[in-house]
């Protein structure tokens, strides 16, 4: 029971944010009681706080795996990010709706003010971990020959960080996944177009 009211939690935390979601919703979806809720978890605090702390945890493994993988070029990195997120916007943006909220860390970033100190801990902390990802990656990539040696690895990782940590936004501004796909794979034509090795000329 606890794990089916996590996973009905985060769907309507992501959908509704932490304002819009009480124990009363949940329940009749569980066809359980709000009792048997407050039983799990107390309060809506420490269900977010819960629900939040897997969710940052399964999300930073993804992001894990396609950031720290040897086998992928680092524009084999960023394509796998864009499909993860695009997979995760799919199942909130349906038919003609667009532009959904469809990440949990996005959600509660725009609720910081009232779901507590640690929830905003694991948002931080979920922003720390990408970060160190994508710039041990860039400077992968670099050690690799995908980049000069000169190219400035945080820099580069600085930005790729803001539109991976900027994805929802993204989105719900554009009203479609495309507006996301598009800055990602924009970034890294402008980084190779800078930094990638160029062809020597024949001699």
């Amino acid at each position: 029971m606890r794990d089916r009211i996590k996973t009905v939690a985060t769907d309507l935390l992501i959908r509704h944010g932490y304002r819009g979601v009480s124990f009363g919703d949940i329940a009749p979806l569980l066809e359980t009681t709000r009792a048997n809720i407050h039983y799990h978890f107390g309060n809506k605090q420490k269900l977010l706080e819960e629900v939040l702390e897997d969710y940052v945890d399964n999300t930073l493994v993804r992001f894990r795996r396609i950031w720290t993988d040897e086998s992928r070029s680092f524009e084999e990195k960023v394509e796998a990010t864009i499909a993860f997120n695009r997979k995760r916007y799919a199942k909130f943006n349906t038919g003609r709706a667009k532009g959904r909220p469809w990440s949990l860390i996005a959600r509660m970033r725009n609720d910081n003010d009232v779901i507590g100190e640690y929830a905003n801990k694991a948002l931080n902390r979920f922003a720390r971990e990408l970060s160190a990802y994508i710039t041990e990656a860039t400077g992968a990539a670099i050690r690799g020959g995908e980049f000069e040696a000169d190219a400035p690895a945080e820099d580069i990782a600085v930005l790729l960080v803001s539109i991976a940590n900027s994805a929802g936004p993204i989105t719900q501004d554009a009203g479609d996944f495309e507006r996301l796909a598009e800055l990602y794979r924009a970034f890294l034509r402008t980084a190779k177009a800078a930094y990638a090795p160029q062809p020597r000329p024949r001699a």
